[in-house]
């Protein structure tokens, strides 16, 4: 504040209890983190001020108010029969900018990381992290971070998903502890997924631990993409609230300009479990592209896990082109024995749509050798070299979409309204 003969003089008063509620009016209005909110004082919330006193203790707030340079909006409501109380509404013009902001990521992909921050018009945030001879993960942020806005981008997949884990929770720790002001953390491919309940006697829900485990480290929001399951959401406490974005809208236009047409075009699941995820396509096909697509479904019964022992297919694909709509690839056993039984059914051409392409083990010489006209992914991955190099495998670039999502969640915008659109 200024010296005390610029400052605004508060009420003259003999009666020392009466200043000391000024003191308290004052104090009730200064929030966490230095933020300005809306304030109700009643007699029953300082219970020291009568109700002759209320008015004097609002004049107190109003002129320390005034020296901090905020807008000051005061309501008194007097009728006798209503609670005696001031509303003051404490206002500010300061507004998220992109200084605020900062991107941060870890080994996982930095190349999606350093296209978000290209999208985002931010330089990517200086971070070293290295491996000890001990297989210790070391991690220093070569830049200051206090008050900022941090979203560390950092899928959980493999090679190393628990060693790309432990750089993501340790980088929470290192933002925390470096009193950054929010810590948001982007995972594009959240690792564990498919451990989201238990199948059998003595075995731990992965997912929600890996949750438990960020939140504990401190993490205030949480950012992924086609999470296996989406009630995977609600592993996280309501403190720390999980967007879980739609990859489909990156693949849609891809698909919408191969002159599909809507009487000759099917959406499948490759399992049951996926039916869900493929109606919704089909629904987005037909509101964005007016691609009025039929819908099928292939039930598959395991022998084991990624061993397949027998299919049944729920529609008609007779001469029909089919998109196979799935979250992930991982060895692609399922996607190639779907292909292969809708093309024994009749199916003219059969094209794949997975978020996440994993391609592990035999995966890619599987795809090659497949009846699969084409398969889909998006970059929440790096794409290994011999997945590259599958003139069966593109790759679209999921970039823009998440770029979108981390501006919208800064500037306190809606993130639903990316998959509202009908363009």
């Amino acid at each position: 504040g200024g010296s005390p003969a610029s400052s605004p003089s508060l009420p003259s008063s003999k009666d020392e209890s009466a200043m000391e509620d000024v003191y308290k009016c004052f104090c009730a209005g200064n929030a966490i983190d230095g933020k300005w909110t809306s304030t109700m004082l009643t007699t029953r919330q300082l219970p020291s001020i009568g109700k002759s006193r209320v008015a004097l203790g609002a004049a107190g707030l109003a002129c320390g108010v005034s020296l901090m340079g905020c807008a000051l909006i005061t309501e008194a409501q007097a009728e006798a029969d209503e609670k005696d109380a001031v509303k003051i509404v404490l206002q500010t013009e300061e507004q998220p900018s992109l200084d605020d902001m900062k991107i941060f990521s870890g080994t996982a992909n930095l190349p999606l990381a350093a296209e978000i921050a290209d999208e985002l018009g931010v330089p990517l945030g200086s971070v070293s992290i290295k491996t000890y001879a001990d297989g210790e993960i070391g991690i220093q942020v070569h830049e200051n971070v206090r008050g900022k806005d941090i979203y560390i981008i950092q899928p959980t997949c493999p090679p190393g998903v628990n060693d790309n884990l432990m750089e993501l929770i340790l980088l929470v720790s290192t933002m925390r502890r470096a009193s950054a002001r929010k810590i948001t953390a982007v995972i594009p491919y959240f690792g564990y997924a498919r451990q989201d309940r238990k199948m059998q006697s003595r075995v731990p829900i992965s997912a929600a631990d890996v949750c438990r485990l960020l939140e504990a480290m401190g993490v205030d929001r949480v950012v992924a993409v086609d999470l296996h399951c989406g009630q995977i959401q609600g592993f996280f406490g309501p403190r720390t609230p999980c967007d879980n974005l739609e990859g489909s809208v990156v693949a849609l236009p891809y698909f919408a300009n191969l002159n599909l047409k809507s009487e000759s075009t099917i959406v499948a699941s490759p399992d049951a479990g996926g039916v869900h995820r493929a109606k919704h396509f089909r629904d987005r096909l037909k509101k964005r592209y007016h691609i009025d697509a039929g819908l099928a479904m292939i039930i598959k019964q395991r022998l084991r896990a990624n061993a397949i022992e027998r299919m049944d297919l729920v529609g008609n694909v007779e001469g029909m082109d089919v998109i196979l709509v799935d979250d992930m690839i991982d060895t692609a056993g399922t996607l190639t024995k779907a292909a292969s039984e809708l093309t024994a059914r009749g199916a003219k051409r059969v094209f794949a749509y997975a978020t996440h392409g994993l391609f592990n083990g035999p995966a890619v010489t599987r795809i090659q050798n497949s009846e699969l006209e084409e398969v889909v992914i998006c970059n929440t991955v790096p794409l290994k070299p011999a997945a590259a190099q599958c003139t069966k495998i593109k790759a679209l670039s999921i970039a823009e979409l998440l770029s979108e999502a981390i501006a919208r969640i800064h500037y306190k915008q809606s993130v639903s309204a990316l998959f509202n659109t009908t363009k």
